[in-house]
């Protein structure tokens, strides 16, 4: 489970965000692109959802996460 204390330094404020538990898969990025980027060894959420596709997107991603890396503070 995604550890707000763990969360990169990357990541925009808000409710999701990506912790150091990242292997770097880009599976969020396949699944929320629109908030979803790679930097080099992990992902993070470059943009907090602003509609619910993305919202639905995040969820989506959140989910697939192989590591249980992404988190919802929401």
């Amino acid at each position: 489970m995604a550890n707000v204390e763990n969360r990169v330094s990357e990541n925009v404020e808000g409710e999701y965000y990506v912790d150091d538990q990242c292997i770097a898969c880009g599976v969020c990025v396949g699944e929320a692109p629109d908030n979803f980027e790679m930097s080099g060894d992990y992902a993070y959420v470059f943009k907090q959802p602003e509609n619910e596709n993305e919202r639905e997107a995040c969820e989506s991603a959140l989910n697939a996460c192989p590591v249980d890396a992404i988190g919802n503070d929401g």
